[in-house]
């Protein structure tokens, strides 16, 4: 497995992904599931370039706080200059097996499209019962990648495309076994809400068109994948959307669980 550098490049690509209509659509999504109210106490794991943090603190108020973890310097650099001037929002380096936060010290915590990359998945919902507050409730979020359904003229290309991309994550398939997981992790009340996130266009502003040259740039000199398989890969993706012909599909899954009192 070699996996995705989250380094200043990685922070530069991500900020301009973050942006598009459809991660809008899912961090509106994923703050509507973790329900954040005035003067609570929230945490973010995995928090990336600070998003989150810079929405939540309408949520939570001055009399909130929110506390951002990543493992990435680069990211986090970002994230602390989105959230310049808020007294109440706090960023520490560090991994999502091992938290450096207190325990029982938050209210809610959130941990989007993080834990796909952790090979202990286990350690790191420990963790965010650990941060929780008896009471306290989680949103993990993570994208189940074999639900992927991408056209293509060469469909071998693009199952090994998709296989090549498969490789950076420790569980391309996450959520088939995330509801378990949070219960032997000692939550209740675990949810799962689906999401689809589709377009039949090439729009700029979509999960599918937006990640392909994030997909294009790793799988390039990976799994026997040349840089000009890859590029080929991309541009087909291009010439479909011109003549009408793109189609993008894949799920996404949010669940939700609670510590218990």
């Amino acid at each position: 497995m070699s996996q995705l550098v989250f380094d200043e490049a990685a922070a530069k690509q991500l900020e301009v992904l973050y942006r598009i209509r459809d991660a809008v659509r899912r961090r509106r999504l994923v703050r509507d599931a973790l329900a954040a109210a005035t003067g609570e106490r929230v945490l973010d794991v995995g928090c990336g370039p600070g998003f989150y943090c810079a929405e939540l603190i309408g949520e939570v108020g001055p009399e909130g706080v929110i506390r951002g973890v990543d493992a990435s310097a680069p990211m986090l650099s970002v994230a602390v200059n989105r959230c310049a001037g808020h007294a109440n929002v706090s960023f520490a380096e560090g991994d999502a097996t091992s938290l450096p936060v207190e325990d029982s010290s938050f209210d809610a915590a959130l941990c989007v499209q993080v834990l796909e990359y952790v090979p202990d998945v286990g350690a790191g919902l420990a963790e965010l019962y650990r941060a929780l507050r008896p009471g306290g409730r989680v949103v993990v979020w993570d994208v189940d990648w074999g639900t992927v359904s991408w056209h293509s003229l060469h469909p071998a290309r693009m199952q090994q495309v998709l296989r090549t991309w498969d490789e950076h994550l420790a569980h391309p398939s996450l959520p088939r076994t995330l509801s378990p997981a949070l219960t032997a992790a000692g939550f209740d009340q675990v949810e799962m809400v689906a999401h689809s996130f589709a377009s039949a266009e090439f729009d700029p502003e979509t999960y599918g068109v937006a990640l392909a040259p994030v997909i294009s740039g790793y799988v390039a000199g990976h799994g026997g994948i040349s840089e000009e398989e890859a590029d080929a890969w991309a541009s087909e993706q291009q010439e479909l959307g011109a003549r009408g012909e793109y189609f993008f599909a894949c799920t996404q899954f949010c669940f939700k669980a609670t510590r218990p009192r």
